[in-house]
């Protein structure tokens, strides 16, 4: 998945004889073409391709995440993954696909929104992984060959795109390249001649969501860095900094107007943060809402533990931030309001309120009917659109336990629906895609373990809209 986010001339051994029929005053003669061979210069070129493709390839995986999917690469044998922060935002696990179709669930164990680089480790790795090597940034030209392998669209893994370094831009550490970028490149390796990385790709510049021939990469010498870091342990996935004094968010819908100043406290990717806490008690249905012009909201919400419960971008509609979410636990909680944008400075208005009047116990336990958890929505420009297809989508959570038998179903009339829940862990539950009816998806499942839930009401195409039903109600 490109931030944003040919022909392709064949060249070398195929040979082309073309003949053209010529009528001239009834009499038909046929004219035959040279044969074309390949030149020294196209030959070479193509055996370079070649060799970087299989030298590069067997380390480039796919990833996909809640946020949609993404590409990256093996940086040490004992499966450590490098990718884009964006890949695999709001993740604590995902899936890792290699490109000999073996699958690893990754544990999201670093990440920073600047740069915008994450770092995966891959669980019950017994041998050691292809490896791609690091080049150094001083070595990079602009004119030199570029070479970019991905998952672009999520569908079509271990693509290979071929062009030069377009530009350096040396005050904001990119490359840019125009070796075709597409959503699901994000995340993977721009390489040298030597299949050697010589940045991250991460994003394309276009005013049509298309490749236009200006992608962006992260440069070597960054992305060394920030790996250098993580092994020191100075990034980690949920940092949650200590707060003296916290500022009250009260659940009932009042709307709190702050600013971010360039005085603020910075999370550990530079972005200027005010802190909130509550008191919330397992079961209860949260929503806070965090909405700005002058910057770009982005909001996380951890319990008190200190782990991460839910984290949003723009889920608000526009760049607006908006958690919906089933607290998992009773205590205390933190909320940090911060910009997507590293340094964003403005006021902003925060307000959170209760959907639910559950105060002592789980919805699950308070519902007389066995309703869990009920929503008549509609997806529609406030939805949110999935990169790996374009299509809408809209999540709620809910609380469940290990046992307990659930069914969940979605129904609507205006598209064709489809229906995915995820575990507490984010490993996909199960998945229904709405056939043969295309108004109805449904799944009854036994949970596997307690905690929160996350269920997707998603159109089965990115045409699909309109208004839907979504129940979950425990089976007895």
């Amino acid at each position: 998945m490109i931030a944003t986010e040919d022909s392709f001339v064949k060249k070398g051994l195929i040979k082309f004889l073309a003949t053209s029929l010529i009528l001239c005053g009834g009499i038909s003669t046929i004219a035959t073409l040279p044969l074309v061979t390949p030149s020294p210069v196209q030959a070479q070129d193509e055996d370079t391709n070649i060799r970087v493709y299989k030298l590069a390839s067997p380390a480039v995986v796919s990833i996909q995440s809640r946020s949609g999917n993404g590409s990256g690469s093996i940086i040490d044998p004992k499966g450590l993954v490098l990718t884009n922060a964006h890949v695999v935002r709001g993740a604590t696990t995902v899936n890792v696909i290699l490109s000999d179709k073996r699958q690893f669930r990754g544990v999201v164990i670093a990440s920073s929104r600047n740069p915008d680089l994450a770092v995966i480790r891959l669980e019950g790795v017994t041998t050691n992984l292809p490896t791609i090597q690091i080049a150094s940034s001083s070595g990079i030209q602009v004119g030199q060959r570029a070479f970019a392998i991905g998952n672009p669209f999520g569908r079509f893994a271990g693509t290979l795109t071929t062009g030069i370094i377009s530009r350096i831009d040396s005050d904001r550490k990119l490359l840019q390249t125009d070796a075709a970028l597409n959503p699901g490149n994000s995340g993977g390796p721009l390489l040298n001649s030597r299949a050697e990385l010589v940045g991250v790709n991460t994003a394309i510049f276009t005013t049509s969501s298309a490749n236009s021939g200006i992608g962006l990469a992260i440069e070597a010498d960054t992305v060394k860095q920030f790996i250098a870091a993580v092994r020191q342990g100075a990034i980690a996935n949920n940092p949650t900094p200590a707060i003296a004094a916290p500022n009250v968010l009260t659940l009932d819908g009042n709307v709190i107007s702050a600013f971010l100043t360039a005085s603020d406290r910075t999370l550990p990717d530079g972005s200027y943060f005010k802190a909130y806490q509550f008191q919330g008690q397992a079961g209860q249905s949260v929503v806070i809402e965090m909405r700005a012009n002058a910057i770009d909201p982005y909001l996380v919400l951890f319990d008190a533990s200190g782990r991460k419960v839910a984290e949003d971008d723009d889920g608000g509609g526009g760049k607006n931030s908006r958690i919906a979410v089933t607290l998992p636990t009773t205590g205390r909680y933190t909320l940090y309001a911060n910009s997507y944008e590293v340094g964003q400075t403005g006021s902003f208005t925060i307000a959170g309120r209760l959907t639910n009047n559950f105060t002592s116990q789980s919805p699950i336990e308070s519902s007389d009917r066995g309703i869990i958890l009920q929503k008549n929505g509609v997806l529609g420009t406030q939805s949110r659109v999935f990169a790996r297809d374009g299509s809408r989508f809209d999540a709620f959570s809910f609380n469940g336990r290990a046992g307990q038998v659930i069914q969940i179903e979605l129904v609507s009339s205006d598209f064709h629906p489809y229906l995915v829940l995820f575990a507490p862990d984010s490993r996909v539950l199960q998945e229904n895609n709405g056939l043969p009816s295309r108004k109805n998806a449904s799944m009854t499942l036994e949970l596997p373990i307690t905690g929160t839930y996350r269920t997707i009401v998603n159109a089965f195409d990115p045409t699909g809209k309109g208004a839907y039903k979504l129940i979950v109600k425990r089976v007895d």
